[in-house]
C-alpha cells in the first residue's frame, strides 16, 4: 500500500526522495471511512462511518497509510502522525493505548511511511529507516523478535527510500535501487529463494535496478525502473499473477510488458496501473474486490474497465479504492464496515465513486477503512 500517487516517473521520483526534495503528494485535508472501532479514522470518536469523516486537526496532510487497524500519516513539513489501535506499540508513542485522534511520532522530519498489519515502518530525510510495533517474525527488522512501542533504527544506512510493511514482513528499497526484505517468510514472502524467517534485512537478489515495492499479506510485489513486474510469496489465490497458484520463493516476472508503474499488494489480492493509465487486478475475489464485475478469482491481471485515466490505486484487505487523473475517488470490494464510502454497508463489485468531488489526491486502503487526502473546499 504505497504513497505514490500518480504516473510518474518513478526513477525521478526515487531520486528525489533521496535528495529529500520530496515527501508525498500536495497537500489538503485527510478524510477517513469504515471500521473505527479502535479510533482508526481518527475524528476522534469510535463510532464507524459509511462515508468520508474529516481526520480531526492538522489540514496539511501530503501522504498516509491504513494499516490493518491503526494509521499514518505525514504533514507537509514532514512531521509523522499515527493513531488508532496501539496494543503492539505500533503508534509509536511509546505506550500500548489506542488513539481516536492523530499523535506526533518525535520531532524528526520524515519522508515514506507505511501502516502494516500491527507494524509500522517509516524513513527519515536522512535516509535513516526506523520501524516499530509487533515484531514475533522480526518484521521490524532490527534482528529480535521483542516488539517496540517507539521507533527503533534499522541498521546505520542512510541509503533507504521506499519501505512497505504487510502482515508479518517488511520490504524496503535503498538510493542504489537494491532491494531488501525481512521478517515472515512463509510461501517466500521475503524472496530470498528460502522459506526461513529472517529478522534483519537480506537482499532480495544481486539487482539495483528496483523502484517500487508492496509487501501484502503473505506475498510481495515489486517494479523495476524498466517498467517490468515482478512478484513473489502465497499464491493460493493466484495473487503473484503468473497464472498459477503455486507459491515462489524468488521475484517472477507478470507478463513481458514494461509498462508498470505503480503497484500495490493487498491480503489476497493486487493492484496495479500502467503508464497508460489503464487499472489491472488479480487475485481472490471475494466480495469483488478486483472491481471486474464478478467474485470470480484472477490469476493473472485483468483491466478493470477501458478507462485510461488512473492515477493511484490501494489494495487492502477485503476491498479496493483509487483515484483518477480527475481528481475522483473510486472503491469497491467489501462494505461490511462502510469502507467504501458511499454511505451504504452493500459490497460493490465494480468501482463505485465516493461524492462527486475532482479534489482527492491520494487513497489508502487496508484493514475494513480508508484513508484520502482531500485537496479542496468542502462547499
Amino acid at each position: 500500500m504505497p504513497n505514490f500517487s500518480g504516473i510518474w516517473n518513478l526513477k525521478e521520483q526515487v531520486q528525489a526522495v533521496a535528495a529529500g526534495r520530496w515527501t508525498g503528494i500536495a497537500t489538503g485535508e485527510l478524510y477517513a471511512w469504515g471500521l473505527n472501532s479502535s479510533g482508526q479514522i481518527a475524528d476522534g470518536t469510535v463510532v464507524s462511518r459509511s462515508s468520508p469523516v474529516q481526520v480531526v486537526g492538522l489540514t496539511s496532510w501530503s501522504a498516509v497509510s491504513a494499516g490493518a487497524n491503526h494509521s499514518l500519516g505525514l504533514t507537509d513539513a514532514g512531521a509523522l502522525y499515527a493513531w488508532g489501535r496501539g496494543n503492539s506499540g505500533q503508534l509509536g508513542s511509546n505506550n500500548v493505548f489506542y488513539r481516536s485522534s492523530p499523535v506526533q511520532i518525535g520531532t524528526e522530519t520524515w519522508t515514506n511511511l507505511e501502516a502494516g498489519d500491527s507494524t509500522s515502518i517509516a524513513v527519515q530525510t536522512n535516509g535513516t529507516v526506523w520501524a516499530w510495533g509487533f515484531n514475533n517474525k522480526g518484521q521490524i527488522g532490527d534482528n529480535t523478535i521483542a516488539s517496540k512501542s517507539s521507533p527503533v533504527q534499522i541498521g546505520a544506512l542512510t541509503s533507504w527510500t521506499q519501505v512497505s510493511s504487510g502482515f508479518r514482513h517488511s520490504a524496503a528499497i535503498k538510493t542504489d535501487g537494491t532491494l531488501w526484505a525481512w521478517g515472515y517468510n512463509v510461501f517466500g514472502a521475503l524472496g530470498d529463494g528460502t522459506t526461513v524467517d529472517k529478522s534483519s534485512p537480506v537482499q532480495v537478489g544481486a539487482l539495483t535496478n528496483w523502484v517500487q515495492v508492496s509487501a501484502g499479506r503473505l506475498h510481495t510485489a515489486a517494479i523495476k525502473t524498466d517498467g517490468t513486474f515482478w512478484a513473489w510469496g502465497a499464491n493460493n489465490y493466484g495473487q503473484i499473477g503468473d497464472n498459477t497458484t503455486a507459491y515462489k520463493s524468488s521475484p517472477v516476472q507478470i507478463g513481458a510488458l514494461t509498462s508498470w508503474t505503480q503497484v500495490s499488494a493487498g491480503s489476497y489480492h493486487t493492484a496495479a496501473i500502467k503508464t497508460d493509465g489503464t487499472l489491472w487486478t488479480w487475485g481472490r475475489n471475494s466480495e469483488g474486490r478486483l472491481g471486474d464485475g464478478t467474485v470470480v478469482s484472477k490469476s493473472s491481471p485483468v483491466q478493470i474497465g477501458a478507462l485510461t485515466n488512473w492515477s493511484q490505486v490501494s489494495a487492502g484487505s477485503d476491498h479496493t479504492a483509487a483515484v483518477k487523473t480527475d481528481g475522483t475517488l473510486w472503491a469497491w470490494g467489501d462494505n461490511g464496515a462502510g469502507e467504501i464510502g458511499d454511505g451504504t454497508v452493500a459490497d460493490k463489485s465494480s468501482p463505485t465513486q465516493i461524492g462527486v468531488s475532482t479534489s482527492w489526491s491520494q487513497v489508502s486502503a487496508d484493514g475494513s477503512f480508508t484513508l484520502a487526502i482531500f485537496q479542496g473546499t468542502t462547499n
